[in-house]
């Protein structure tokens, strides 16, 4: 079951990353500034905080397989209105909307088709797995999309984007058994009232924490390819920018994720899941405020900061997700998933919109110093852990 759910999730986030792969290419084509790019960039987010909340609550009501058969549908439509219809900003911004709104019903979803018959270590391990092939997912739809879009135009680059999310709707309706829902008789709360998981206080740290975590990760998504392609603009020919794409730089870039998203779990089973999230997390947090400034340096270097700074930021998701499963009952597990998924999309709308302001203030995507201010300004929150970690010590002991 874990193969087959991690498989249908790396097809349905074929569209997922398109656009960031090729953001460069739509800034020359559609004249498009830092916050206009980053407004496209985040707005996927927007869709998927928008059904998330629905679509992942129902799944306590109505078989999970069968939100996501029709959400994946929803994902191949906006994939496909890209490459059919999109011309600039507000088409665009429309057609990432309609994405990210299939993502809201496809990735929760997904994780509670997988984990509902497991529990324990087990459910750990295979939520650990299920969140490692994001990265896959994000890899390929980067390398797979930039390659498209580069040599046979971006409109065909989205077209694989569309059919992703209908191989990944097959394989999870016909291969995976049923969702659990909640047992006839058994009494349930309004759809979208939320407060018995708001009321869980472990719950809500695991939220807060995907918050922070979600902020930085997505940012760093949006504009790894054209941190990448301006730091080429620097590098002497021959270098390694010279020989491979900023896309596939940063496909390869993601692979880092898995291996350090499972390790991280991990590392969480053996030593506690509190340490190993504020460790990973601020280490993240604090290489992610000088990592713009690398831009300038060799290009192996640049290419090794980045791997070491996205391996840190995903140490600690596989231990979020699954805290946050095991703290929720299991009546309630597709509510507390879209409150989880929802808070952390809700910064992820925010953050690649913020990195492109901070860009545009600070001097714009060929100055140095704008990109170091506006990594800073996504890793600031992750470099606090440790202060967050000490008020909740402190909490802890006076309760």
């Amino acid at each position: 079951m874990t193969a087959i759910m991690c498989v249908a999730e790396s097809f349905s986030m074929a569209g997922f990353a398109t656009y960031a792969a090729l953001l460069p290419l739509f800034q020359r084509e559609w004249g498009l500034s830092n916050t206009e790019a980053g407004l496209i960039g985040g707005i996927i987010f927007a869709g998927y905080m928008t059904a998330v909340p629905v679509l992942a609550a129902l799944t306590d009501r109505v078989d999970s397989r069968r939100i996501y058969l029709v959400a994946a549908l929803l994902s191949a439509t906006g994939a496909l209105g890209f490459s059919l219809f999109a011309q600039g900003l507000w088409s665009a911004m429309v057609c990432q909307f309609l994405i990210g709104a299939g993502m809201g019903g496809t990735y929760m979803p997904g994780l509670k088709t997988l984990t509902d018959p497991l529990s324990g270590a087990a459910q750990a391990r295979a939520t650990a797995f299920y969140n490692a092939c994001f990265g896959v997912g994000s890899s390929t739809s980067i390398f797979v999309g930039g390659y498209l879009g580069y040599h046979h135009g971006w409109h065909i680059a989205y077209v694989f984007g569309a059919i992703g999310p209908v191989v990944a709707a097959l394989m999870v309706n016909l291969l995976m058994p049923r969702g659990r829902t909640r047992a006839a008789g058994t009494a349930a709360h309004a759809l979208l009232d939320f407060r018995p998981v708001l009321a869980n206080r472990s719950t809500r740290y695991y939220i807060l924490g995907y918050a922070v975590h979600s902020y930085e990760l997505f940012a760093q998504r949006a504009w790894m390819v054209a941190f990448l392609a301006y730091s080429a603009t620097l590098q002497p020919a021959g270098a390694i920018a010279g020989a491979l794409s900023a896309a596939t730089l940063a496909a390869l870039i993601n692979l880092c994720g898995p291996l350090m998203s499972v390790t991280g779990n991990e590392l969480a089973l053996r030593f506690g899941s509190q340490r190993v999230i504020f460790g990973f997390m601020s280490a993240s947090g604090l290489l992610a405020c000088g990592l713009g400034y690398t831009a300038g340096l060799p290009s192996a270097v640049v290419f090794t900061v980045m791997c070491v700074h996205y391996g840190l930021m995903l140490g600690d998701t596989a231990a979020l997700t699954a805290g946050a499963i095991g703290s929720a009952h299991p009546d309630q597990r597709g509510a507390m998933m879209a409150v989880y998924s929802f808070t952390g999309f809700s910064a992820a709308l925010m953050a690649p919109l913020v990195f492109g302001v901070v860009l545009d203030i600070a001097g714009g995507n060929r100055s140095t110093v704008a990109w170091g201010l506006a990594y800073a300004s996504i890793g600031i929150f992750g470099a606090l852990a440790p202060i967050a970690r000490w008020l909740n010590k402190k909490y802890n002991k006076n309760n």
